[in-house]
């Protein structure tokens, strides 16, 4: 008889606590890392992650819950990286090459990691020299919040290896997520990257006060745009019509469980960035990923007038009135 890969996930926050909830749908034994020992202790006694989606029942006896990143890796087949990007290098220090040996990564990371502004996949393999073809991506359109009310969702998982990333879209499918599959790793992974920026400039403008008929705009020049960028990255036949890049993109610009789309909202109504993310319980990914699409456009010069926008706001702080106004004479 096969013996069932394990599988480890890493983090602690909505969106880990979602995909181990989706996780042991499917699984016999979980694997799971989190920083907070609190949060540990609160699980294996409650079944529920005292601080994200609370609501959500865990099957405490199908999970192996611990604080020590070593012992999840060691013990796991399948890796699924669900840490915030600000936070992977600091969470990864005690890892090396060896920790990863064998390992197939699946990164739930929507966002670049900053100390070296790369995405996770290429994060990776130039830190931890883990081969392109045992990485994976895993693309919405899906909130983890909707996951914890068990409302229809989608995902996508992204390998170069099929075999891979069948298994994981198996281990993740249910009566109410679906999911399928593709091998453009890094074009979903910057669309992921890419759409928090765009959630950011849809909250801005709301908070602005302007309309949906404006915001449609918007997001149809978002998504010409991404596929400009991507496509000058990483040159491969793609659709961007598809889910994993236009319908992450609408939900995450559309959806009141969107952090960032909350987090530029609070930036058009004239909060400061640094009042807005102490307002906000969550990381607003899209803050870190405009910097980082600024540095990479030096390597890849390409046209992103709503990124340039939103970058101007956060870091270099002209008026949301101003760049907004500015910006809606380049749209059509």
């Amino acid at each position: 008889m096969q013996k069932e890969p394990r599988v480890g996930v890493l983090g602690g926050g909505s969106w880990a606590t979602a995909l181990v909830k989706l996780l042991c749908n499917n699984l016999s034994n979980v694997n799971w890392w989190m920083r907070d020992e609190g949060s540990v202790a609160h699980i294996v006694k409650y079944k529920h992650n005292p601080k994200y989606l609370q609501g959500v029942e865990l099957d405490r006896y199908k999970l192996n819950v611990t604080t020590d990143i070593q012992q999840v890796i060691n013990a796991s087949d399948y890796i699924v990286m669900a840490i915030p990007s600000a936070f992977v290098s600091e969470s990864l220090k005690s890892c090396s090459e060896e920790s990863f040996k064998n390992k197939v990564i699946f990164t739930a990371i929507k966002g670049i990691i900053p100390e070296d502004n790369r995405v996770p996949a290429r994060h990776l393999n130039k830190v931890y020299n883990v081969d392109y073809s045992k990485i994976g991506m895993i693309s919405g359109p899906c909130h983890a919040e909707e996951v914890a009310l068990e409302r229809l969702s989608y995902l996508t998982l992204a390998c170069q290896t099929e075999e891979y990333a069948e298994f994981m879209a198996d281990a993740l499918s249910c009566r109410y997520l679906s999911t399928n599959v593709t091998d453009d790793v890094m074009g979903t992974e910057f669309a992921a990257v890419m759409k928090n920026i765009y959630s950011i400039a849809t909250g801005i403008c709301y908070g602005l006060g302007y309309g949906d008929n404006f915001v449609a705009v918007l997001l149809s020049n978002a998504i010409q745009e991404m596929k400009r960028f991507i496509d000058e990255v990483n040159p491969i036949h793609r659709d961007v019509m598809e889910s994993a890049y236009l319908g992450d993109l609408l939900v995450t610009s559309y959806s009141k469980f969107s952090r960032n789309r909350t987090f530029g909202f609070m930036i058009g109504k004239g909060y400061s960035v640094k009042t807005a993310q102490l307002e906000m319980d969550m990381i607003a990914e899209g803050y870190y990923a405009s910097r980082c699409i600024q540095l990479v456009k030096e390597k890849y010069p390409v046209e992103t007038p709503i990124c340039d926008a939103v970058y101007n706001i956060l870091y270099e702080r002209i008026s949301p009135a101003i760049e907004m106004k500015i910006l809606s004479e380049k749209l059509s």
